[in-house]
Order: C-alpha cells, then sequence, then structure tokens
C-alpha cells in the first residue's frame, strides 16, 4: 500500500526564531518526511516556498476489529497513535539539514471507512497546507480539519475535512 502526502499553501524560505531564543531567524526552510528510528534520514525535502509538496510513502496495513493499523519505514508510534512526522528545517552548505519543529500527521484520526477503503484499494491520500495561523511552519498534532484524508486519490463525500 501507499501514503500520499500531498501539500499546498506552504510558508516561505524564512520564518523568526522563538521571540525568547536569542535566535536569528531562519532561513533557506525546507520540510520533508522522517523517517522511523532515524531523525536525520529524510525523504526528499522541498523548499519551503515550493507552490505544492508530495511525497509517496511505502506502508502496510492490518484490518482488524480493532481498526486498520498503519505501519512502514516512516510511520512512527504504537499501535492506536501511529504518525507520520514532517520536519521542518534549514539547509546549510556546511551541517546540511537542521530540524527546527515537526509536524505529526495522525493516522489514528483517518476516519475508519476512509482507512479501510484505503486498505482495500491500496492507497491513502493526506491533503494539508502547510502554514499555520500565524504564516508559520505548520507544527504539532495534525488531525481533521487541519488534513482531509481520503482513499483512492479522490475525495469522498464523507471524508473529513
Amino acid at each position: 500500500m501507499e501514503l500520499r502526502v500531498e501539500a499546498t499553501d506552504l510558508p516561505g524560505r524564512t520564518c523568526p526564531a522563538p521571540a525568547d531564543s536569542g535566535l536569528s531567524p531562519y532561513g533557506d526552510i525546507h520540510v520533508a518526511v522522517q523517517r522511523r528510528n532515524r531523525p536525520a534520514e529524510l525523504l526528499d525535502p522541498q523548499p519551503g516556498d515550493a507552490v505544492r509538496a508530495a511525497w509517496t510513502l511505502p506502508c502496510s496495513t492490518t484490518v482488524s476489529a480493532a481498526g486498520v493499523d498503519f505501519t512502514g519505514p516512516y510511520v512512527q508510534g504504537g499501535p492506536g497513535g501511529r504518525f507520520v512526522y514532517l520536519s521542518w528545517g534549514t539547509v546549510t552548505a556546511g551541517s546540511g539539514f537542521t530540524m527546527f519543529r515537526r509536524a505529526k500527521l495522525m493516522l489514528d484520526a483517518v476516519p475508519g471507512d476512509v482507512a479501510e477503503a484505503a486498505a482495500r484499494n491500496g492507497l491513502l491520500v493526506g491533503r494539508l497546507g502547510l502554514t499555520d495561523a500565524r504564516g508559520m511552519p505548520l507544527c504539532a498534532r495534525v488531525v481533521p480539519p487541519g488534513i482531509l484524508w481520503s482513499a483512492g486519490g479522490g475525495p469522498r463525500p464523507n471524508a473529513s475535512r
């Protein structure tokens, strides 16, 4: 099965550091999917000013009476609390990618009917914007309505928005 993340509304290549940190603004911002148990291993970093970004992740599903459980090299967490990390960082020639915040795309928040259809069809798609209400890179837990989950690539009428 594949899990595809499709993102729009990226925040740009710079953003201010936290006011009380004493740090300079973050520059040359990129976002990528973080591999499970390997925070330095990132899938396809995308510039923060891209029009859109997308990642396709291999994963497996197990369907039981408790629902659909997703696993794979980019799926984090344990049963009932699975998620995918989108890591935000700065990119420099000398030090590579330096993470400064992350967003958790919560797979346990995928509506049950959508998860079951995705397990049957082999594709789960999450669509979201990556700029928060303050104009900063999206971080923290992301659940509907902050992400639209669908099976098979197209929005479903009863999918959460």
